[in-house]
């Protein structure tokens, strides 16, 4: 994959000078750890889960040659999940092989695109990877792309997680019916769709996913829906015909009731310990922190959150740090972390969505500096409202600075499980991450 990266090192004495002066004074809060109470559903055999979704989606349709459409979404044991969904496929006489299904990511080549998926346990063998594309069709004016791969092959069975989109709202948003519209579409296919915006997305995507199954293209898909515990909650097997119409936007409302979220509103500062392409499409999940930060759409009022940190980059996200310009203030580390061929590639992609979310924001030469520098431009005297959070896929267990914790002691559904003790940086200003600090 590119190596399009800044080395931020000689950024640093200027930084912790300015860090120093500017910071004087400030200090983070004591912390206390604080636990959502959830009893999720959970499926407790995902192979045989995946199997049955398989045998359910295309029960009548004649076996053939099938690419295999896999994304690049951080998908709870997804490699186990297209494995048995390989087998089904191959049990029922079909002649299936993979193909990535994740529009410009990757960095828009096919070798990264098939790291991606090797990445998450998918045999490389099985991966057949392109960038080239052919125009099946139009919807409203909008060319459809489609990879040549399955193109050439005739036919696609698409396996994606359902869930809420992060920059728009409609009946479908983020699973099959968007894997065959834009994943399929590799970068072309992405741009061309995106260049409608937000309210295009939401028109277009289940048109084009039409336009492969009125075509015999698409022969049906695998529904994910995973729990606030980053577990499979269901997993549903849908027809050419329900891929973005109402079987995969009922399964998009109970995915919106298992979202994962912050238990708390108006919060001065939120502590991110990782983003990244495999916590959420958008890097934060703009669902969790309430905060869109795409041009020409409404902001969710009133703000739930000042200040946004964000600390790290998760290594699944291969240098693409989509999504940083959500936060408000970043560390050195992770800017040395980020591919800009990566992120700019798709960011641009996305358009008018990707225009303020690949923005850099205030960088500082550590995490301490970072957090502080947040509390410092909260803008108000009131007792610091802090939380702190792994990522935005992970927030059952979070810790609280003072105000927050007396709130959660008086509501049942929160459960605190220690007390408060400083925030655990070490000599250099790093902070521990979350799940390790105590």
């Amino acid at each position: 994959m590119s190596q399009a990266r800044l080395d931020p090192a000689p950024l640093l004495p200027g930084l912790h000078r300015l860090a120093g002066r500017l910071l004087e004074g400030v200090e983070p809060p004591p912390v206390a750890m604080v636990r959502q109470r959830l009893d999720p559903p959970v499926v407790e055999d995902v192979d045989a889960a995946a199997r049955q979704g398989v045998r359910q989606a295309v029960a009548g349709v004649a076996p053939r040659r099938v690419a295999v459409g896999v994304g690049s979404r951080g998908i709870a044991g997804i490699g186990r999940i297209v494995q048995a969904s390989i087998a089904a496929l191959r049990e029922l006489g079909f002649d299936p092989f993979v193909v990535p299904a994740m529009g410009s990511h990757g960095a828009a080549t096919a070798e990264g695109q098939a790291d991606l998926l090797a990445g998450y346990g998918v045999d490389r063998a099985l991966i057949r990877a392109t960038m080239d594309t052919v125009v099946v069709g139009e919807v409203d004016g909008v060319p459809v792309h489609l990879d040549r791969n399955v193109a050439e092959a005739g036919a696609v069975f698409v396996v994606n997680r359902v869930k809420p989109h992060t920059s728009f709202r409609g009946p479908v948003e983020s699973g099959l019916a968007k894997m065959c519209a834009i994943g399929l579409g590799k970068q072309a296919g992405a741009r061309h769709l995106h260049s409608r915006g937000p309210a295009g997305l939401r028109d277009l995507i289940p048109a084009a996913a039409r336009l492969l199954a009125d075509q015999g293209i698409l022969l049906g898909g695998l529904a994910i829906v995973e729990n606030q515990r980053d577990q499979t909650a269901l997993v549903q097997g849908l027809t050419a015909r329900e891929v973005g119409a109402g079987a995969e936007a009922a399964l998009l409302a109970q995915a919106r009731g298992l979202m994962p979220g912050i238990p708390f509103d108006d919060l001065d500062v939120l502590v991110i310990d990782r983003i990244g392409k495999d916590v959420s499409g958008a890097g934060i999940d703009t669902n969790v922190v309430g905060r869109l930060r795409v041009i020409g759409q409404p902001e969710a009022e009133p703000h739930r959150v000042t200040a946004i940190v964000a600390l790290d980059l998760t290594d699944a996200s291969h240098g693409n740090a989509m999504g940083i310009g959500t936060a408000d203030f970043t560390t050195a580390r992770l800017l040395a972390r980020i591919d800009f061929e990566a992120l700019y590639t798709n960011s641009l992609t996305a358009g008018v969505i990707g225009i303020q979310r690949m923005v850099i924001p205030c960088v500082m030469p550590t995490d301490l500096a970072a957090v502080c520098a947040a509390i410092s431009s909260r803008g108000r005297e009131a007792p610091l409202r802090l939380a702190w959070i792994a990522d935005t896929l992970h927030t059952e267990v979070l810790a609280v600075s003072p105000p927050l914790l007396e709130e959660a002691r008086s509501r049942p559904e929160l459960e605190v499980v220690g007390e408060p003790a400083p925030m655990p940086f070490d000599a250099g200003g790093r902070l521990r991450p979350l799940g390790t600090a105590g």
